[in-house]
C-alpha cells in the first residue's frame, strides 16, 4: 500500500488494488485489447465475461515510485508493439493523474491472442 505522508492534515493511503484497477481500465481502452487477462487463460468465456480489472495487474510501489506489470490478451491482427506501447503510455499517464505517483516502469506481457471467431462462436453460445 502506498502512503503519503507530506499531507498536513494526516497520512493518505492508496491501496496496491486501487492502483491496478486504475491500470486494467486504462490498458482496456486501447483498441485491439480484449481483456488484461491473468497469468493463464483459462477459458475464452473468461475473456468477455465481467472480470475484476485488477486481474492480471502487479503493482510494486516503494518510495513514492511505481512499477506495474500488465498482463493482456489481444485480438488477432492487432499490431502487438503498437497496442503494448499505447497500453505502457494509458497506464503510466492514468496512474500518475489520478494517484500522483510516479510511475518507474509498465511491463507488458501479452499472454493470448484471441480470434475473431472464437468471440462471435462466444456470442452465440449465450
Amino acid at each position: 500500500m502506498s502512503e503519503y505522508s507530506d499531507n498536513k492534515l494526516g497520512q493518505i493511503q492508496i491501496a496496491d488494488e486501487v492502483i491496478a484497477i486504475i491500470a486494467g481500465a486504462a490498458a482496456a481502452e486501447v483498441d485491439g485489447v480484449i481483456a488484461v487477462a491473468g497469468a493463464t487463460v483459462e477459458s475464452i468465456a473468461g475473456l468477455f465475461g465481467k472480470k475484476n480489472l485488477a486481474k492480471g495487474i502487479k503493482v510494486f510501489v516503494e518510495d513514492g515510485e511505481a512499477s506495474i506489470e500488465v498482463e493482456i490478451a489481444v485480438k488477432y491482427g492487432t499490431k502487438l508493439r503498437a497496442a503494448a506501447e499505447e497500453v505502457q503510455t494509458k497506464v503510466k499517464n492514468a496512474v500518475e493523474t489520478m494517484t500522483g505517483l510516479l510511475v518507474n516502469a509498465v511491463d507488458i506481457n501479452i499472454s493470448a491472442v484471441v480470434m475473431e471467431k472464437a468471440k462471435k462462436e462466444e456470442k452465440e453460445a449465450e
